[in-house]
Order: C-alpha cells, then structure tokens, then sequence
C-alpha cells in the first residue's frame, strides 16, 4: 500500500464536486480525489516538491488513491471510514467541513450539532461517529500531536446559540463554520464562556470577509 508520494502538481480540477490532484512523480502523474481545502496548500505548474500522504482503494472495477497535506488527516480518514455508513466522500465532506483539529474536537465531545453541520450527515450518523471513535481519538490526537481545542467546542450548548443567532442573522452553515473558527484565533475571546463575545466578533469577521 502506498503510504504518500513525493512529486510536483501538475493539475488540480473538479468532477461531479470532487477535487482532483495529478500529482507528477518520475514522470508519472497519480490521480487523486483531495479535501477541497488542499487546493490552497499547492500551486500548480510550481516546480515545488509536494509531499501527499496517500489511502488506496482498491474496487473491483478500479483503484483509487485519496491525498491528504498530512498524515495525520489521512489516518483520521482512515478513522471516519472504518464507521459503518461513513464511505470516503463523507469522510472527506467532514474533512473540508470542520478541518482537522475541529473534527477531532467535535468527536470527542461529542458535539452532535457540530458534526450534523456536513452536507450528508445526518444525526444518527454523528452520534454514530461520536460513539465508535470518542475514545479511540481522544487516545490518538494526543499521539498524532493534534492540538486540542479548549474553545466553544467544548459546550456544545454555547456553540448552538452562537449558531443559531447567526443562523437568524442570514449567514449560511459554511459561513458560520468559517467564522467560528477563524474567531478560536482570539485568544481571549476563545476563553470566553459569554456567547455574546462570540456573535460581535464573528459578526465583525463576517463583514470583514463577505
């Protein structure tokens, strides 16, 4: 099984809203579906040395090969899709939805509200997740040198009248999610527990970024 592959981009484009990578090496060019978030991380045509960490699938009728910028997003792939009902392109859906640290976090705490926020995922499904990988993640993040977040996501109540109130505001789930996290990087808003401070900053990144 492969385990990554090292090599320059040679191609980056959608099909039916998968994102596919031809990645280069010795003259070779791989195929493989990537998160839509990779897509920021390379530059095509650059004679950069990109390192993708790889998960082959093999079928009946072909082979695939998905790309992950990390190896630690690749094995919590490989996590997501060892969860009964949860294929590869809900894996990745949650991938690009919540990112990598989030993800985790939401798990966890089984932060169903969090998890429901990906196109495709329904309740059963995240308390599913939440129920077969809360104690294996919390074990692996920490051996996988994961950053745990000691945020919102922590109370999961907090979280969903922050969502909600933004929600009533307009804003779409993915703008909401987009705010969420780019508000974590306050420190000090990040530790506050007054919901209020959430929605003025996330409302003033909105506004900022629409």
């Amino acid at each position: 099984m492969l385990s990554y592959l090292k090599g320059t981009v040679a191609d980056i484009y959608k099909t039916t809203n998968r994102s596919i990578l031809i990645l280069e090496v010795n003259q070779v060019g791989y195929e493989l579906q990537i998160p839509a978030r990779m897509e920021q991380q390379v530059s095509i045509g650059s004679a950069e040395i990109v390192q993708v960490f790889t998960h082959q699938q093999v079928r009946e009728d072909q082979l695939l090969l998905y790309g992950f910028a990390s190896a630690a997003e690749r094995d919590l792939f490989r996590q997501l899709i060892s969860v009964s009902g949860v294929g590869a392109q809900l894996a990745i859906a949650l991938l690009d939805t919540l990112g990598l640290p989030d993800l985790v976090q939401a798990i966890v705490t089984s932060n169903i509200s969090a998890l429901s926020k990906t196109p495709g995922v329904g309740n059963k499904t995240a308390e599913r997740l939440a129920l077969e990988l809360k104690t294996k993640l919390s074990e692996w993040r920490s051996f996988a040198g994961v950053a745990h977040i000691d945020t919102i996501e922590s109370a999961p109540a907090i979280q969903e009248e922050v969502e909600m109130t933004l929600h009533a505001l307009g804003y779409s789930p993915s703008e909401v999610i987009k705010a969420l996290q780019a508000v974590r990087k306050d420190g000090l808003i990040a530790k506050s527990p007054n919901p209020e401070d959430w929605i003025r900053q996330a409302i003033t990144w909105l506004t900022q970024h629409s």
